[in-house]
């Protein structure tokens, strides 16, 4: 009998997109995609199970179907399809998450559990190291929002990784994903904005994954590790190389607007009230000091090897979300006419 492989936060395109993926793999019998709310993409041959991670339901099906893969999608920083604000969020989030462990604790087949984290657990002050790597302990912590559940979503897959140590734990820090293809992901929303509003004197550097690596790692983390790798542990995910901001919104062809902080904040509630996703505390910090991680143990230890740059990522997201109101090659043209115009002035 092969693999029997629980998929959480199916609703999500990501997730649906790796739930169609693992199905394909030639170890795996069959893939049960768990979600609160319907998804409205197919989801192949996988088995559909609608209900929250908070109810004896999931654990009940863990045990019932043999599950011996869990990967676990459903921590992200807004609801989607579901009524709520912050506090609903949170309660998916971290509650959701140890309902979840609960449930793989006291489920005899479970032997692999993948939890989908960020690098927003890093934080973000000015005087955090320019390269975070897993180990490091950042100078501002997460006071609030979507970064402190990743703070205490991770504390408790550590505290279930020593609970149940023949259970191999794999927690994966992703940089922010992009792609040509919509990933509901905040700096992807930020990005499509007609005009950028940029923090006032800086220009942070940010680091991105491929919507495509983000699956293929996804994929690596759930099987059996690759002969001279280790697949357990915690692991920064990003593409190689870092841009900067300013750089972003060129190459998308949008205006930016430099604002102070504290009308940057009033400019993300000023977003929220037209119907636009505001810019949280978490996306403001990173739009001022940005965050570069450190990947040598996903190469080394993980055994993954990014196909996207940082750069390509973000020339793939261009090529489906711009050019923008002010095109890069349009902006060129123009600085050389009036280049040539002052020459012969």
């Amino acid at each position: 009998m092969g693999r029997v492989v629980l998929v959480t936060g199916a609703a999500r395109q990501l997730a649906g997109r790796f739930v169609r993926r693992v199905q394909r793999e030639p170890d795996v019998d069959l893939v049960l995609a768990v979600d609160a709310v319907p998804p409205a993409h197919p989801l192949g041959t996988a088995e559909f199970v609608r209900a929250d991670l908070q109810h004896p339901a999931v654990g009940k099906l863990l045990v019932e179907r043999s599950v011996d893969t869990v990967v676990h999608l459903d921590v992200h920083a807004a609801p989607a399809g579901r009524r709520g604000g912050r506090a609903a969020v949170k309660e998916a989030n971290v509650i959701g998450t140890m309902q979840l462990l609960g449930a793989c604790q006291k489920a005899p087949a479970v032997r692999r559990l993948v939890v989908k984290s960020s690098t927003h657990v890093y934080g973000g002050a000015p005087r955090d190291p320019a390269v975070c790597r897993e180990t490091t302990v950042p100078k501002g912590p997460p006071g609030g929002g979507f970064a402190k559940d990743l703070v205490e979503v991770e504390g408790y897959a550590r505290g279930f990784a020593r609970r149940r140590p023949d259970i191999a734990v794999t927690v994966l820090r992703f940089a922010d994903v992009l792609g040509p293809r919509p990933v509901g992901s905040p700096l992807a929303d930020y990005l499509t904005l007609p005009v950028l509003p940029t923090v006032f004197g800086y220009d942070p550097r940010l680091q991105f994954v491929h919507e495509d690596d983000a699956l293929a790692v996804l994929s690596l983390a759930a099987g059996e590790p690759r002969r001279g790798s280790y697949s357990a542990g915690t692991f920064n995910i990003a593409g190689d190389g870092v841009v900067l901001l300013s750089q972003c919104a060129r190459r998308l062809g949008r205006p930016t607007l430099p604002l102070l902080l504290p009308a940057l904040t009033w400019a993300g509630t000023a977003l929220r009230a037209v119907g636009v996703r505001d810019i949280s505390p978490e996306q403001v910090r990173l739009l001022t000091h940005g965050r570069v991680v450190d990947t040598a143990m996903m190469r080394h230890s993980l055994g993954f090897e990014p196909a996207y740059t940082t750069a390509d990522t973000l020339a793939d997201f261009v090529s489906a979300h711009g050019p923008g109101p002010l095109p890069p090659d349009r902006v060129g043209r123009a600085v050389d006419r009036l280049q040539e115009a002052v020459r012969h002035a």
